[in-house]
């Protein structure tokens, strides 16, 4: 973690905070932890399956929160990512995915190659319905696209998740995978948020 000293100077003035809501209430303790002075702008976590949808989200986001000095929470969500990065003059949270910026490089890395489709709390309170809009409604292709990618899930319990074991075991059921658990703290998410902000604020 960095300093207190370096906390307080990352921090000197209120900025929009603009991006995915899937780790919304992690992001709340954070900002509540921490004292950051944050305007919140989060987004539908399934908006990645849309990615015209999402681009013109995330634009209107910027603009409305174009007063403040911004940082974008997302991974590499939309392929023209960059390029809306560029024209609004912020940055991003460093990170392939949610799951990435959540566990850290290595971690991430590591049960990936492994086969896991990780699984956060939103997503599997949600399945069926982001899954239904990715994959035109149809379980079984649903199915067959999963075990063609993936070997397990892998539930992400942080300290803010309520208990969505059943959820996750109805998720899958329905893809027909085997279930883990890993806890997560918040550590690495917070490093991360804070990495963004130090960054934006040097930005012009």
């Amino acid at each position: 973690m960095n300093s207190d000293n370096t906390k307080d100077s990352a921090i000197e003035r209120q900025m929009a905070l603009v991006g995915c809501g899937i780790l919304n209430k992690e992001i709340l303790f954070l900002i509540k932890k921490n004292n950051w002075p944050l305007k919140l702008r989060l987004f539908d976590s399934s908006l990645h399956v849309n990615f015209n949808k999402l681009g013109k989200i995330l634009e209107k986001g910027l603009e409305e929160s174009n007063d403040l000095p911004t940082v974008v929470f997302y991974g590499t969500c939309h392929p023209l990512m960059d390029k809306i990065l560029l024209r609004w003059n912020t940055l991003r949270t460093p990170g392939q995915n949610c799951a990435e910026i959540l566990l850290g490089k290595e971690v991430f890395t590591s049960e990936l190659e492994k086969g896991a489709f990780f699984l956060l709390e939103d997503w599997a309170q949600r399945f069926e319905y982001v899954t239904g809009i990715a994959f035109n409604d149809k379980p079984d292709v649903t199915r067959q696209i999963f075990q063609m990618e993936q070997k397990y899930l892998l539930g992400l319990r942080t300290p803010c998740s309520g208990d969505f074991t059943n959820d996750a075991e109805k998720v899958s059921g329905l893809v027909d995978l085997p279930l883990r658990w890993m806890d997560v703290d918040l550590d690495f998410l917070e490093q991360t948020l804070e990495l963004a902000i130090e960054k934006r604020r040097h930005l012009p």
